[in-house]
C-alpha cells in the first residue's frame, strides 16, 4: 500500500509520517528532500524552494508519478509526505490503483496568525528553516499557507479526497489523519 500525506507547510505532515514509522514500521520519504535534490542537482529543472507548492508539484509530477507507480508495482508499504502533490494530479493514480493507494491532505484554514505562529515555535525541530527567519517572514509564510490550505481544501472536495484541518485540536487531528490512513493505532 502506498500512503500519501500532502497539504500546506506546517500542517503536521512530517509529524504523522514519523508517528506512522514509529507505530506501524512503514518507512517514508519526505518530498522536501526530492525537491532539494532537484534544486541542487538538476539546476535546469527550474525547481527551487521559493516556488509555491502547486508549482513544484506540477514540475515534479512526472518523476513523482513514476516513483509512486514503482512503489505500487513493488508491492511495498511506503509513505510519501510533502507539499508536492495536488488532488487533481493524484486522481489519476487513484483511478488506476484504487485499492493500492491511500491519500489525505492537511491544512489550516481557520487559525489566527498568532496561534499558528505559537504552534510553529512549539513544534519546531532543531534544524527548522522557518524559525530561523524573521517574525515577519514567518507570519507571511503563515498567511500564504492559510490561503493555500483553502485552495487545497476546495480541490479535495472537488476530487473526493480527505482533508484534515489542523487549525484547532492540532495533535488530535493528526491522530485522526493517521487513523484514517492506517487504521487503529497500536
Amino acid at each position: 500500500m502506498l500512503y500519501i500525506i500532502s497539504g500546506a507547510s506546517r500542517s503536521g505532515k512530517s509529524m504523522i509520517a514519523k508517528q506512522i514509522l514509529n507505530n506501524h514500521n512503514i518507512p517514508f520519504l519526505p518530498l522536501d528532500n526530492v525537491m532539494m535534490a532537484f534544486m541542487n542537482g538538476v539546476e535546469d529543472s527550474g525547481i527551487h524552494d521559493k516556488l509555491w507548492p502547486d508549482v513544484i508539484a506540477t514540475k515534479l509530477w512526472g518523476f513523482i508519478k513514476a516513483f509512486c507507480e514503482s512503489i505500487i508495482h513493488g508491492d511495498l508499504d511506503y509513505l510519501i509526505e510533502g507539499e508536492a502533490f495536488l488532488p487533481s494530479l493524484l486522481q489519476e493514480l487513484l483511478f488506476k490503483y484504487p485499492n493500492q493507494i491511500k491519500i489525505c491532505f492537511l491544512g489550516y484554514t481557520d487559525i489566527s496568525l498568532e496561534a499558528k505562529y505559537n504552534d510553529i515555535l512549539k513544534f519546531a525541530t532543531k534544524h527548522d528553516w522557518l524559525v530561523q527567519e524573521s517574525d515577519e517572514a514567518i507570519k507571511q509564510h503563515i498567511k500564504n499557507m492559510i490561503s493555500y490550505s483553502k485552495t487545497i481544501q476546495k480541490e479535495c472536495k472537488k476530487y473526493n479526497m480527505k482533508f484534515f484541518d489542523t487549525s484547532s485540536n492540532f495533535l488530535s487531528t493528526l491522530q485522526q489523519a493517521e487513523t484514517y490512513l492506517i487504521g487503529t493505532m497500536t
